[in-house]
């Protein structure tokens, strides 16, 4: 099983170990790839060190700091992404917490996609470091656009040698840097129950993939094979008062080019 993820916005700077390698990266035998983060570390360098920075990256005053590491990212201490990510889908996952046999699926199974970076796995130790794939750097299109020729060949190989199902946690700008093969991809899609019908949410979404990913990583076994015994997983996990709610679960199957859809609705507030 492959479970896809989004990075966390902010992140915790680690206070001392080696620096980035490119070269330890996932994917990093896609020559592509190592020359992509290698330019893309170049460019975010240069534009952060520039008068206008923080209107480049969009970002605000306060984030002025974390702008200001970006130009020293190549020596700056780097940490296993699970320690650096932070935020709502990752305080759910809570990989510290993760059983033994949990924690070796997390290493092969989760790839975390990155503006600066392309895609990592969490054990890949990275920086700390400030890039939203919604920013502009100059000279460049959309960060997603360009990534998506460099991660298709790198990506389509693993997803074919995997060969088992793919639960896709990412959205927006994210989601478009590469297209999973919709025949066993299917989409983690949030609803709360509001006066009895369910409605898109945002924060509990982002909560709700974690508990997703985590309920999928600890059944290990129980959740591969096939989109439905990924569901059945996850229906499970749901059933279990997992942080005090209750959820129910539904399977969307793919069609045609479509990728399938887990539909997570959890109860009124």
């Amino acid at each position: 099983m492959l479970i896809l993820l989004p990075p966390s916005e902010g992140k915790t700077a680690p206070r001392s170990g080696a620096p980035l390698r490119l070269e330890d990266l996932a994917l990093a035998e896609h020559d592509a790839v190592t020359a992509a983060r290698r330019d893309l570390l170049a460019r975010l360098a240069e534009a952060s060190a520039a008068p206008d920075a923080l209107e480049t990256l969009g970002v605000g005053a306060s984030l002025a700091g974390e702008v200001a590491a970006n130009t020293s990212l190549a020596t700056a201490p780097a940490a296993p992404g699970h320690r650096v990510f932070t935020g709502v889908l990752f305080d759910a996952l809570d990989h510290a917490s993760l059983s033994p046999g949990a924690k070796r699926r997390a290493r092969d199974a989760v790839l975390v996609f990155s503006a600066l970076f392309g895609a990592t796995a969490l054990a890949d130790r990275i920086p700390a470091h400030r890039l939203s794939v919604g920013a502009r750097l100059p000279g460049l299109p959309g960060l997603a656009a360009h990534w998506r020729p460099v991660l298709a060949p790198a990506l389509d190989a693993v997803a074919q040698a995997d060969g088992d199902p793919i639960v896709d946690c990412r959205s927006g700008g994210y989601a478009a840097m590469w297209k999973a093969p919709a025949e066993r991809t299917a989409t983690v899609d949030v609803f709360q129950l509001r006066g009895g019908e369910p409605t898109v949410v945002s924060h509990f979404a982002k909560h709700t993939r974690g508990l997703v990913a985590r309920a999928l990583l600890e059944a290990g076994a129980r959740a591969t094979g096939a989109l439905d015994r990924a569901a059945e997983v996850v229906a499970a996990a749901g059933a279990g008062d997992v942080e005090g709610r209750r959820w129910d679960v539904e399977l969307v199957a793919p069609s045609g080019a479509k990728p399938g859809s887990l539909r997570v609705v959890l109860p009124e507030a």
